[in-house]
């Protein structure tokens, strides 16, 4: 079959890779119908994070069911299903408590090892306890296929931000970050009843998709002129809940400086660049607290499938690019120039 590889910084090959197979009883081979590039990608594509040459890569992807081991139970050939970014057994103390990214027997799609998700097929471990089966008449829904894919990664990174952040109804929320995360983290704010939404954003593209998704107030400043711009929003007093949707040491102090004493900050932007870290001092006379990490979107996917099936919410709007397998090199230029916000891929 073919796969998204990683050679070195800026070389993204597809190429012929060996076609998965059952190698547990427990694993699935499941054929991939859309798959896409997720921004924190681009910092293996951009060599600050480590990957072995000839690695694979990809991590967010829905299909079918083409094999299924001897002892999967809730899945059978033909089935229509999305994988969440990370396997998980499903029977661990720590899947029990919906913290499915700590399972010991879980990895990340495209490890050493594993198939990535930006290819024709993959091996799924652990199939019962990692997949979510989908409607199969959604296989011939385009923008609703698109939408579901959402669930594998974006749409239940941001909810898990908003929850960290404490969204209650009536709040008022900010959210650094124009990002396909953050744009779902306002939809995800949106959802669980804030009243003022205030998305930081410098790219009008993407500041009308989260005016679309429920920000009722847009602020292209960065640093300190943002942090000027959010509290006279706020009467000087900051967002009671604030969502960190990039990860960098400016992004965290932007986050802490427009946060309401007493509120709370949900971090879910893959921290790199961070060289003197957070001052708790401040957030410590301020009351701020900081929740967050990497979202278990195992746990999210059964509380949102409905409402996506629903049309409710529709995440689709973040994938603007859409690509075939062959053109996934381009895609990754494309996001690393800031000329997609998210692009698709469909085998």
């Amino acid at each position: 079959m073919r796969a998204t590889v990683i050679h070195a910084p800026h070389d993204i090959r597809v190429q012929e890779v060996p076609d998965p197979t059952i190698q547990q009883p427990t694993d699935v081979v499941l054929r991939v119908l859309r798959a896409c590039i997720c921004g924190s990608d681009l910092w293996a594509y951009r060599g600050e994070s480590a990957r072995q040459p000839g690695q694979r890569i990809g991590h967010e992807f829905l299909g079918i069911v083409e094999e299924a081991g001897p002892e999967v139970a809730g899945f059978t050939v033909g089935d229509l299903v999305v994988a969440p970014f990370v396997w998980s057994d499903g029977s661990c103390e720590y899947c029990a408590e919906g913290l499915m990214t700590s399972c010991p027997q879980g990895g990340f799609w495209g490890s050493v090892g594993s198939d990535g998700g930006q290819g024709e097929a993959v091996r799924v471990p652990f199939a019962d306890g990692t997949l979510v089966k989908l409607p199969a008449a959604a296989a011939s829904d385009d923008r609703l296929l698109t939408a579901l894919l959402a669930l594998s990664d974006v749409l239940g990174t941001g909810h898990h931000a908003a929850l960290g952040a404490g969204v209650r109804p009536g709040s008022t929320v900010a959210v650094v970050g124009d990002g396909a995360v953050g744009l779902c983290g306002v939809m995800a704010a949106k959802r669980l009843g804030a009243e003022r939404i205030i998305a930081l954003g410098r790219h009008q593209v993407r500041t009308d998709i989260a005016r679309r998704f429920g920000a009722t107030d847009v602020v292209a400043e960065r640093g300190e002129a943002a942090v000027a711009a959010v509290r006279e929003l706020t009467g000087g007093a900051g967002a009671h809940a604030v969502i960190e949707a990039v990860g960098t040491e400016q992004s965290m102090r932007t986050a802490v400086e427009i946060t309401r004493d007493g509120g709370s900050i949900g971090y879910v932007g893959v921290p790199h660049g961070s060289g003197t870290g957070l001052d708790l001092g401040v957030m410590f006379d301020r009351n701020i607290a900081l929740r967050g990490g990497v979202a278990p979107v195992r746990a999210y996917i059964p509380e949102l499938l409905p409402d996506v099936l629903s049309g409710t919410i529709d995440p689709s709007p973040v994938f603007d690019l859409t690509i075939g397998l062959d053109e996934v090199p381009a895609g990754y230029r494309a996001m690393d120039e800031r000329r997609a916000l998210k692009v698709l891929i469909k085998p």
